[in-house]
């Protein structure tokens, strides 16, 4: 009874996510099934185990909240203002329309890789993709398959130094640094990219050739095509808010990296900034949001006569995404408390598979069950990463597999940062769950049995 109502609760919860029930709702639902096919205690189940727990709905809530709305606000008066259809069309000029899925791609790499937060991209390019795709005529699914190609696969878990969550769990936990295993991931990153990029351009050849269009959702906020262009501000003037928040969040790294540590530990207001800068992963983002929202405030008068409307308006944005995401959040943290999760663990690590590929399933069901990349990670290198360990694995081929592969089922369709982007963008999983499916879990599944291939050859 214990493994059915474990794993027949994700399988609910994947099946009502894809009809389109409110993910709310469905998380809900199928955490009270765990509680009760695994005789959980249902006061502490619900109040601590979903609530507050270490992975529960209201501490990711609480955590990531000042994110969510700085986000949304930047994303609203970017796309109220025009600046992101000035930006848009400045790069269809240069490169093509049709090469909208790339500059999207390709823009959100560059964030994720220079260390902003994946909600924090997401809702940057989000308004400047939607122009982007409004220009070429690509159907808006593409664009969220783009947006996970760029934001949720390769420069969070294979390119070596990447300062994502994951890179650093693994660091952390196996005493390694950031590029571990460089060479492994280098392999798996260019599977990742190479492969992605031709699924996105066939499929917006085989969208041209059966007549599909850019549809905009009801919530998207998009001017008309003819005569707006008066209003945009220039391009030059309306990358400023942008430059200005990724400056923000990539300069205090950038210089704490270069600089010494006695020095950085010195006093003084710029070296307290710095250190302040580097040790809020969450909050620092958010003040270069607001930072970047206030300067396009200032910048634009189209936001500027309504300025605290707009960036109510944004707020409210947010909150759609924050919530459906804490739920599904809180759902992986019933499970991990599951006599039935335990036993898996277990199971997997007396399995006779060869320690790679016991290795690899590990962590991907780990992280399928929980819905989270960090949150499988996380549990895999407090529980079971000393014992791959003692099998032999080198450390750094067990931090860049274990990460790789942290990142492919995490993203099935119950999966946080999946609801979260199909929230921000408006569209359902019916609609375009089946791109981004094989965008973070086909091809990042098949970039990890190619690194471990090559790791198979090497270390053996």
């Amino acid at each position: 009874m214990e493994y059915v109502g474990l794993f027949g609760s994700v399988l609910l919860l994947i099946w009502l996510a894809l009809r389109g029930v409110e993910i709310v709702f469905a998380a809900v639902l199928c955490s009270l099934v765990v509680i009760v096919t695994n005789d959980l205690p249902i006061a502490e189940g619900i109040t601590e185990f979903y609530s507050f727990g270490p992975l529960g709905a209201f501490t990711f809530a609480g955590k990531f909240f000042l994110l969510f709305i700085a986000g949304a606000m930047f994303g609203r008066v970017m796309g109220d203002s025009q600046a992101a259809a000035s930006i848009a069309l400045a790069l269809v000029r240069r490169l093509g329309a049709h090469r909208a899925l790339w500059i999207a791609t390709l823009s959100c790499a560059l964030l994720t890789y220079g260390g902003v937060v994946v909600f924090v991209v997401i809702f940057a390019m989000y308004p400047l993709g939607l122009r982007l795709l409004q220009e070429a005529d690509i159907p808006k699914r593409l664009l969220c398959a783009a947006l996970a190609l760029g934001a949720g696969t390769f420069t969070l878990s294979a390119l070596p130094g990447t300062p994502s969550v994951q890179n650093v769990i693994s660091a952390v936990a196996l005493d390694t640094d950031l590029f571990a295993g460089g060479w492994l991931g280098m392999v798996g990153a260019i599977v990742m990219f190479s492969v992605g990029m031709w699924y996105l351009e066939r499929q917006r050849v085989l969208a041209l050739k059966n007549g599909e269009h850019f549809i905009p959702g009801p919530r998207d906020r998009l001017s008309n095509q003819g005569g707006e262009e008066a209003e945009q501000p220039r391009w030059q003037l309306a990358i400023l808010p942008l430059l200005m928040v990724l400056l923000t969040i990539i300069l205090p790294r950038v210089i704490t990296i270069l600089m010494d540590d006695a020095v950085l530990a010195s006093d003084g207001l710029l070296f307290e900034l710095l250190r302040f800068a580097s040790s809020q992963p969450i909050v620092w983002p958010s003040i270069a949001l607001l930072l970047g929202t206030l300067i396009a405030v200032f910048l634009f008068p189209l936001v500027r006569r309504d300025a605290l409307i707009v960036m109510g308006q944004g707020v409210n944005d947010a909150i759609f995404p924050l919530i459906n995401t804490a739920a599904v959040i809180g759902f992986g943290g019933v499970v991990t408390h599951t006599a039935g999760f335990e036993h898996f663990t277990r199971l997997m690590l007396d399995s006779t598979l060869p320690p790679l590929l016991s290795l690899f399933a590990s962590v991907s069901l780990v992280s399928a069950i929980t819905g989270s990349a960090s949150g499988g990670l996380q549990i895999f290198m407090q529980t079971m990463a000393p014992d791959y360990l003692e099998m032999g694995i080198e450390p750094g081929v067990l931090h860049r597999i274990a990460t790789m592969a942290s990142g492919g089922f995490d993203s099935l369709p119950h999966c946080g940062s999946v609801i979260a982007m199909l929230t921000i963008t408006g569209m359902t999983h019916k609609e375009a769950y089946r791109d981004v499916g094989i965008i973070t879990v086909i091809i990042p599944v098949l970039a990890t049995l190619a690194a471990m291939g090559v790791a198979a050859l090497v270390y053996t």
